[in-house]
């Protein structure tokens, strides 16, 4: 089993930045991917962003290119995701998520939010 721990949620303002950090129990560079997802109040939990773990592409949600960031530390297990030009609809519960292929299974953190409001 992976553990992953989220940490950096919080309030911030309109325009303000935060950074998200997932630290996991096992080495990120052993795992297909790592992400993130947010899932609003009354929303469905949405793919924000991910990082191949052989590659290191990444992929964004349509909403926040250009302002959000995902990368990582493999040396410390961690990814980051970079949140800039936040605005209230990135308030929500973020997941960190970490998929192996063999056996398949997806890791999920415990969560954090981050509330944007002024």
């Amino acid at each position: 089993q992976v553990q992953l721990v989220e940490s950096g949620g919080g309030l911030v303002q309109p325009g303000g930045s935060l950074r998200l950090s997932c630290a996991a129990s096992t080495s990120i560079s052993s795992l297909y991917s790592m992400g993130w997802y947010r899932q609003a109040p009354g929303k469905q939990r949405e793919l924000v962003a991910n990082i191949i773990g052989s590659t290191g592409s990444t992929n964004y949600a349509d909403s926040v290119k250009g302002r959000f960031t995902i990368s990582r530390d493999n040396a410390k297990n961690t990814v980051y995701l970079q949140m800039n030009s936040l605005n209230s609809e990135d308030t929500a519960v973020y997941y960190c998520n970490g998929k192996r292929l063999f056996p398949r299974n997806d890791f999920w953190g415990q969560g954090t939010q981050v509330t944007v409001s002024s």
